[in-house]
């Protein structure tokens, strides 16, 4: 199982990338980069915190794993 700290990395480096995609995909449609921003940000963080709670029930699901 992943400790807190490692699925927190995991969602931090994944939602910064995901922050980065959406605002050059979101920049030609609005126009300005702070409203492109803003726009993936508040899509990151509600992405983020939906990836946290998926990650936590995941953790406790034992379906596919090799015991060790």
């Amino acid at each position: 199982m992943d400790t807190n700290t490692r699925t927190l990395a995991k969602a931090l480096t994944w939602n910064a990338l995901g922050i980065t995609v959406m605002t050059a995909l979101s920049y030609p449609h609005t126009g300005s980069l702070l409203s492109a921003f803003g726009l993936s940000l508040s899509a990151s963080a509600s992405g983020f915190v939906c990836f946290l709670i998926h990650e936590k029930i995941w953790n406790g699901v034992r379906w596919g794993r090799r015991s060790a």
